[in-house]
């Protein structure tokens, strides 16, 4: 005739044990009641496991909330909640028609070394315009989130910033400078000129404008140096040293994807191009490697040194279209930019250039 032991583990319930008692030894009944007090415990921790995670992720309250109902401390319902996601309990998916903007968010950023990416998604058939809307959206909305009193926050030109700047709403005030990074061009949108954009940026932080009366490429050296001698450009490029926030637009050495080539590069294309000049930020320009490009032209630029953008707490780089990844990809490795802001397009050119460039180096 068979008997039963009932084994109590862990004060959860009551096991049934089936042996016979006749033959059962006293060493086999200890182990017997280890394995239970074993898979018991395990079971408890699974089972609170489950709890916690039933009620932070589905009932939505807070760890301290938690903490109160069940009787344990705070610190250890963050440590369960963390052990539950490492032990497969709780599985975290994010759905998101931007799924795969964030994953090259995340891929942009390793593979440059950047503080961060913001990958702004597109369609093949979006206008120039619509793009530069979104660019400038995604900048306007980071620019609200980095800045704060006593920034010194410096602007290029052109329709991206432009349109940044536009599209800035609900800013809170701030004690900040905001400075332009380059003169003017005299034929340039009056949207798109650096005057106007450091205007509208100060209008809606409640910051303070400054601005720099010059052109960004003067006609002779001659005037250049008059320019850096002037009380206006001093105080401007005293700025420029205590800047700690840059927004600038790269341009590349193409004709549709420049607004640049239709003022005062027209006529400086084929000295530029015998440079082996790959981009432009601030109207300076740099070969493949990130090397400053010594022309006469940049001796009449009237801006600000890249080599002060890689020592920027930020140094946001604004742009798009597969005409500039060279550009792009080499501002980036030069680390005039530490901050990409461009759209989905972009960026997987920029990691396919990349990957190429790699791949025949190695070879």
């Amino acid at each position: 005739m068979q008997k039963y032991i009932i084994i109590k583990a862990a004060n959860i319930f009551y096991i049934p044990i089936r042996c016979q008692i006749g033959n059962i030894k006293h060493d086999e009944l200890n182990i017997l009641f280890k394995k239970v007090v074993r898979y018991m415990s395990k079971w408890d921790e699974t089972r609170m496991l489950v709890k916690i995670s039933q009620l932070y992720y589905i009932d939505n309250m807070t760890q301290s909330e938690i903490s109160k109902k069940l009787g344990i401390y705070r610190t250890t319902i963050s440590r369960l909640l963390k052990k539950a996601r490492e032990d497969g309990i709780v599985s975290i998916t994010i759905k998101s028609d931007y799924n795969q903007c964030f994953e090259l968010e995340k891929d942009i950023e390793k593979t440059f070394e950047l503080k961060e990416a913001c990958i702004v998604p597109s369609e093949p058939k979006q206008t120039n315009t619509v793009k530069a809307q979104a660019l400038g959206y995604a900048a306007a909305e980071y620019l609200k989130r980095i800045s704060k009193d006593g920034d010194a926050i410096g602007f290029a030109w052109g329709t991206t910033l432009a349109s940044m700047a536009r599209e800035l709403t609900n800013c809170k005030p701030i004690s900040a400078n905001i400075i332009p990074l380059v003169g003017g061009f005299s034929d340039s949108d009056s949207e798109n000129h650096v005057s106007t954009i450091v205007s509208k940026v100060a209008n809606e932080f409640k910051a303070k404008a400054h601005y720099l009366y010059a052109p960004a490429i003067t006609s002779d050296k001659t005037i250049k140096d008059a320019i850096v001698k002037d009380i206006n450009y001093q105080n401007i490029s005293r700025l420029w040293e205590i800047i700690n926030i840059a927004f600038v637009g790269i341009g590349a050495l193409n004709k549709s994807s420049n607004v640049l080539w239709n003022s005062e590069y027209r006529n400086n294309t084929i000295n530029i191009n015998n440079d082996n000049a790959i981009g432009e930020i601030c109207s300076r320009f740099y070969d493949v490697n990130g090397n400053i490009v010594d022309s006469e032209l940049n001796d009449r630029t009237v801006a600000i040194e890249l080599d002060k953008l890689t020592t920027l707490k930020y140094s946001v780089g604004v742009a798009e279209s597969h005409e500039k990844v060279p550009a792009i990809l080499s501002a980036l490795k030069a680390k005039f930019i530490n901050v990409l802001i461009t759209t989905d397009e972009t960026a997987k050119l920029l990691l396919e250039l990349d990957s190429q460039i790699k791949k025949s180096k190695s070879l």
